[in-house]
């Protein structure tokens, strides 16, 4: 775990538990990120790899792995192709893929969060992803964990983080625009926590099990120049402390 150097006046506890999907709850080194790798290879780009991708997703900017595969070909391969021809390929090795898809936090955990969110006052949870919805509905059903959350905010449903859109939708959708400073988004890129700061509500980081292959330091240090508050291990466990 990582945080900043902060000495001011202790925050109230979080009410409004704002969670990344990707990442995030889902493993999805084999699953997107596995068919971005195969998508890439396809198309020609042989020399794309894992740590590209991660590389990329630390930077920033990538919240689109369909628009990321397609800069990857044209960056790194020199191979132009249509976001529409990356996207059909992309999405026929995903669909088989997403059945490997694990969940990283323990699911009584999640409950655990979850009850505490809604017994207090103002307080909700929600998902915050760029997945399509039919695939973040998808992944929360096969999980068991579609009763958890009082909202989801999906690809379709605007401009994509680091806009801060998805997360002000949430706040939104669980009638708690007014209360940004008892929220906390949890996410594993700089693009979340950019957004999470730019709605006004706390951002927290957490690694993905994937992330030793570029190092926590880069990871870590990119989420804590955005304005992550600290970042967690996998399954963020320490979330306990602040809800």
């Amino acid at each position: 775990m990582c945080t900043t150097d902060d000495t001011s006046t202790p925050k109230k506890k979080a009410v409004i538990l704002l969670l990344d999907m990707d990442g995030v709850l889902a493993d999805v080194s084999m699953s997107y990120r596995a068919a971005i790798i195969k998508t890439a290879h396809f198309f020609g780009g042989m020399n794309i790899n894992s740590e590209m991708v991660s590389t990329r997703k630390a930077a920033g900017g990538c919240n689109n792995d369909w628009v990321l595969t397609r800069d990857l070909l044209s960056e790194e391969a020199g191979i132009q192709k249509t976001l529409e021809e990356v996207t059909e390929k992309f999405e026929e090795y995903y669909q088989v893929l997403s059945e490997d898809e694990g969940l990283i936090p323990d699911a009584a955990f999640l409950a655990e969060l979850s009850g505490r969110c809604r017994s207090a006052d103002g307080g909700g949870t929600a998902i915050v992803t760029g997945r399509p919805r039919k695939d973040c509905e998808k992944f929360l059903e096969r999980n068991g964990l579609s009763g958890l959350f009082d909202a989801c905010i999906c690809m379709e449903d605007g401009p994509p983080k680091p806009d801060p859109f998805p997360i002000v939708a949430a706040l939104e959708a669980l009638g708690a625009a007014g209360r940004r400073d008892r929220a906390v988004m949890v996410g594993d890129t700089p693009d979340d926590i950019r957004a999470a700061v730019a709605a006004g509500v706390r951002a927290v980081g957490v690694f993905t099990p994937d992330d030793h292959k570029i190092g926590k330091k880069l990871l870590a240090d990119a989420m804590l120049e955005c304005g992550a508050e600290e970042v967690m291990d996998p399954g963020f466990d320490k979330l306990s402390e602040i809800f």
